[in-house]
């Protein structure tokens, strides 16, 4: 690791010992963070995939029935049933915070509470497969916005764990190592500057004996 540029004092390293302690709180912050937010991706992501299954299950059997109703009805026929949707179905798109996360949330309203208000047509002249057509795709919306609210989840969710992991790895890998080495590095040198001071003061004391010693022999000698 590399050692910061900075002056070796006391005061270099008392500041670098709180960014060093700040360090390490926000590093375990960032992991549990990092954990919690995989913990509800793998939650999302398996729910995902039951809705996907369900959903493409949902319009392979619509698929059928329409086929089906196209292969009885003539296409004139088939339009003009399907022209005048009298249902109609609006959709409100909030947030909701997971982990710093926003994820959209979605809310669907229907104009009427009918459930028989999904077919716009009369049932003389139309097949019973364009009915269950229509009912198979009426019953699998609300899991086709479900499937797409989850989609988009995992999409932010995925960024944010990236992100996290980025700046967990950053502060693991390269701002905690190189505080430690830098306060490494000021202990070493102040260590040798207070040997280097008691070294010189246990000179300038032996020196100050000897002067007090000859300054003794000459009195004596007079």
């Amino acid at each position: 690791m590399a050692v910061l540029n900075v002056n070796p004092t006391r005061m270099e390293l008392r500041n670098l010992k709180g960014k060093l302690a700040t360090a390490t709180r926000g590093h375990k912050l960032l992991k549990d963070k990092r954990d919690e937010l995989m913990r509800e991706f793998i939650d999302m992501v398996r729910e995902n995939k039951e809705v996907r299954r369900e959903v493409e299950k949902g319009i392979a059997k619509a698929n059928a029935h329409m086929s089906v109703a196209r292969s009885v009805m003539s296409d004139e026929s088939l339009n003009v049933a399907l022209m005048l949707p009298m249902q109609e179905m609006s959709l409100d798109i909030s947030k909701r915070n997971v982990m710093s996360v926003n994820i959209p949330a979605f809310e669907t309203k229907f104009k009427t509470a009918d459930e028989n208000d999904i077919y716009s047509y009369g049932y003389a002249f139309t097949s019973s497969d364009l009915d269950a057509a229509v009912k198979a795709l009426s019953d699998i919306m609300p899991k086709m916005l479900r499937l797409a609210e989850l989609e988009k989840s995992c999409q932010l969710m995925a960024s944010e764990i990236e992100k996290t992991r980025r700046r967990v790895n950053a502060l693991e890998h390269v701002m905690i190592p190189n505080y430690q080495d830098t306060i490494k590095y000021i202990r070493m040198k102040l260590d040798e500057n207070d040997r280097s001071t008691t070294t010189r003061l246990m000179k300038v004391k032996d020196m100050m004996l000897e002067e007090a010693h000859h300054y003794k022999e000459r009195e004596q000698g007079y």
